[in-house]
């Protein structure tokens, strides 16, 4: 039994697939559905989980190369919303794009993990180092 680190199984079975230039969507409660993408979906009430928290919980296990956000991020969201997650994702390249741009590439993620996150266009597409 697992006792520290990721405990959803299905989340490690995303991240154990996940390989070099592979992308991975987190994605707040809003987001569509997509019928042919793996789907965790882990929202429990407004906020929990958000974007965020599952960033901080896989970093560990997941080397990010670089993300990919909704440009929309930038003036729909708080200048604190945008100042945690650049301080969560550090020196990682972004590419800011236009948000049905940035759904363009759903369909070429391994997996897609939902939360309930309320924050504007707070989903991302990680792309691995």
């Amino acid at each position: 039994m697992l006792k520290t680190g990721i405990l959803n199984p299905q989340i490690n079975s995303l991240l154990s697939r996940v390989r070099h230039t592979n992308l991975l969507v987190i994605a707040d409660r809003g987001f569509p559905y997509w019928p042919g993408i793996e789907t965790v979906d882990i929202a429990l009430t407004d906020d929990i989980p958000r974007v965020l928290d599952v960033l901080r919980a896989i970093q560990g296990n997941f080397k990010i190369g670089r993300y990919f956000m909704a440009e929309e991020f930038l003036t729909a969201s708080s200048a604190a919303a945008q100042m945690e997650f650049s301080e969560v994702m550090g020196n990682a390249p972004t590419v800011y794009e236009p948000h049905a741009q940035f759904k363009q590439r759903v369909p070429l993620a391994i997996g897609l993990i939902r939360t309930a996150d309320t924050t504007p266009y707070s989903n991302i597409i990680l792309e691995s180092a």
